[in-house]
């Protein structure tokens, strides 16, 4: 129960006691008294009537004086209301917005503008930080590149290398191309949240999409002893990037062939559900655990079993994939069941 509502029931508990009271007193004074008075027969005093008039008139004003005053409080804790409303809705991409002020100022108005000042402060935070990420993955591009081309340069030009040689170069290769897709996906998840990537908005024909994404995915699953699956594919279309659409696909049937078991299964289904489509992807690995399952979205998180068995991985893959959904408009929700069962569901408007 929030503050209004709770002094709110307060007065109207006070003004329903000051009628029951009210209601007590004219009875009394215009019933009980007066037949008092007529079986004992006194008879009333001139103008008597009116000073009991009067009097009730008087205990009456107390109701309203209190509802008055239940008013006036509800008018004055409005601001608080308005300012709990407006913290409740803040987060990372409108901390520009100030927190409506009355400017009358007192004690509301002062927290309001002190909060405004702390989100202002939040905000060239988070733009520093943007700004060291994107120059930073700007800066890293550059060695890693010549890193890489001097090590494919001695890796393919110099056949005479020994065997442990030419595999310690593959593996300082490897690496170099995860330490690449960790400062692309940085840079990507940083422009994103910065508003500066933009998304075509064409006609998307998803069937075709997933087809091609199916197609992809059977010879991926092929290199691990894994069975492809596509349950349906109606052909539905959607408004959207068809590139950044197809990147996603591609994160999520990777991830459900890598966290697979050998001789698992990866089914995909794409079909209409009510005004949306929806894709299903799902594999038969470990599963996620249930403390991890909420945290999946975040940012360099990996579970035990991808540690282990997918150590190329760099934990942004998800969160590209969900930014790529909601950009779209849609919604992406991973579960898993008690036996390892993991579905991956994205709903998309469509077209």
């Amino acid at each position: 129960m929030t503050l209004r509502q709770r002094l709110a029931f307060r007065y109207t508990l006070i003004v329903a006691a000051c009628l029951l009271l009210l209601a007590g007193l004219a009875y009394h004074e215009f019933v009980t008294e007066p037949r008092v008075r007529k079986e004992m027969g006194v008879l009333e005093a001139s103008g008597s009537a009116w000073g009991e008039y009067a009097e009730v008139f008087f205990h009456g004003m107390i109701p309203v004086v209190l509802g008055c005053g239940w008013w006036l409080m509800r008018k004055t804790l409005a601001p608080i209301d308005a300012l709990a409303r407006g913290v409740e809705h803040l987060h990372a991409g409108n901390l520009r917005d100030p927190l409506p002020r009355s400017f009358n100022g007192d004690e509301v108005d002062r927290l309001t503008e002190v909060f405004n000042a702390m989100t202002a402060r939040l905000d060239q935070s988070f733009q520093q930080m943007r700004q060291f990420t994107l120059h930073a993955s700007h800066e890293l591009k550059t060695p890693i590149t010549a890193m890489r081309l001097h090590l494919e340069t001695e890796f393919n030009v110099w056949g005479t290398l020994a065997p442990n040689h030419r595999r310690l170069i593959d593996v300082q290769l490897h690496e170099l191309q995860r330490l690449t897709r960790i400062v692309d996906g940085l840079t990507l998840l940083t422009k994103a949240d910065a508003g500066l990537v933009t998304l075509e908005k064409k006609p998307v024909r998803l069937g075709q999409l997933v087809r091609e994404s199916f197609d992809d995915t059977v010879v991926l699953a092929e290199a691990h002893d894994v069975r492809a699956t596509l349950a349906g594919c109606e052909d539905l279309v959607v408004p959207g990037d068809a590139n950044r659409l197809r990147q996603a696909l591609l994160n999520l049937t990777d991830n459900a062939v890598k966290y697979n078991r050998a001789g698992g299964t990866v089914r995909m289904a794409l079909r209409k559900a009510e005004d949306a489509a929806e894709i299903e992807i799902t594999n038969t690995g470990d599963g996620i655990s249930p403390e991890l399952q909420p945290h999946v979205f975040e940012r360099f998180v990996r579970g035990r079993d991808a540690l282990s068995k997918a150590g190329d991985g760099c934990g942004l893959g998800l969160t590209i994939v969900q930014w790529i959904v909601q950009a779209h408009g849609g919604a992406i929700q991973i579960s898993s069941d008690a036996t390892g069962k993991t579905t991956a569901a994205v709903r998309l408007p469509l077209a």
